[in-house]
């Protein structure tokens, strides 16, 4: 692994498709150098307006950047699986998932439209469910990566997957249900390679985590006023800049050195930040038990078999209705 790995270091992505789930910190700053580096890039994310900044905001640096965006809720599985059949329509395949848009702690409970539990429903299982509808299209595509975004947060003592109350209904605590989340990215991190390997699927999973990074993430759940988000604004010093954040994401997205199955993270003070390098991995996170079933719970959550998509999935008819519009 090359010291001190920036976007300098990634390799040419002309002629690959990247599809990278959110719209703001984390998930900007990586869709903005791999189409710098020539990859073709679809912005995914619940936020039309967002979307169309973000997209703005890219080609304004980069005027030949191939940049789009698509509407992709992250808690409502309908919308992931419209944003999966129109991809189906207009692309042949894609190169690299990056399962990163998340949400952090909000201080009460509150659930998607389909009646997942928040946290557990956009961090997880929009993304399980993203990477089983674009499998097809992975499949086709050439040395593909699916790269999921964890945190330090798993690290903390008593984060575990809680299969008596995974949605949190008896008792929410937004700390302890985001580290659930984020061991379940880990976990399905690793468990989607081990499938890939014995199903052929020639896919590479990798996950990776930005340490401590200045987004809007603590803003934007618990609120400005909140502890998290004082603790952001005042104390702004400590967090790594977005940019220094995606550096793991990028490497494992990108870097011939990433290996497969692997984890990355920053390099200094306890991984909270620095550039990238092998991440420490929680043992909780290495039980192929609980991964498998958490894998079998989660198809059933979301009413889809890896094992049963085989083909690419039907393209929309021309007088379809969709109201999930391309920007």
């Amino acid at each position: 692994m090359p010291e001190n790995w920036t976007t300098h270091n990634i390799p040419s992505q002309h002629g690959r498709t990247v599809v990278v789930t959110g719209t703001g910190g984390l998930g900007f700053e990586d869709a903005r150098a791999l189409a710098r580096a020539g990859g073709d890039v679809i912005i995914a994310g619940r936020n039309a307006a967002k979307g169309a900044e973000a997209v703005a905001r890219i080609k304004q640096a980069a005027p030949d950047a191939a940049v789009t965006f698509e509407v992709a809720d992250l808690g409502n599985l309908a919308s992931i699986a419209a944003f999966g059949r129109r991809l189906a329509a207009v692309r042949d395949k894609v190169d690299v998932l990056i399962n990163n848009a998340g949400v952090m702690t909000p201080p009460t409970r509150k659930t998607t439209a389909d009646g997942f539990e928040l946290q557990f429903a956009t961090n997880y299982l929009g993304h399980f469910a993203l990477t089983a509808h674009l499998l097809p299209l992975l499949r086709l595509g050439k040395s593909p990566r699916v790269v999921t975004l964890s945190s330090i947060a798993v690290r903390s003592r008593g984060t575990a997957i809680n299969f008596d109350d995974l949605q949190a209904k008896q008792d929410y605590k937004p700390m302890p249900a985001y580290g659930q989340s984020k061991l379940a990215c880990l976990m399905f991190a690793f468990e989607l390679q081990r499938r890939s390997d014995a199903a052929g699927w020639g896919i590479t999973s990798i996950a990776a985590h930005p340490g401590v990074a200045r987004t809007d993430l603590l803003h934007n759940a618990p609120g400005r006023r909140s502890a998290q988000g004082l603790l952001r604004s005042w104390l702004w010093f400590l967090f790594q800049p977005a940019a220094q954040g995606a550096l793991p994401t990028l490497f494992a997205a990108t870097s011939p050195d990433a290996r497969k199955g692997g984890y990355y993270g920053p390099n200094r003070l306890g991984e909270t930040r620095g550039y990238p390098t092998e991440a420490g991995i929680p043992h909780q996170a290495l039980d192929t038990h609980v991964a498998k079933r958490l894998w079998d719970v989660s198809e059933k959550m979301t009413d889809i078999r890896f094992a049963d998509i085989k083909t690419l999935p039907a393209t929309i008819a021309p007088d379809a209705p969709d109201t999930d519009r391309q920007v």
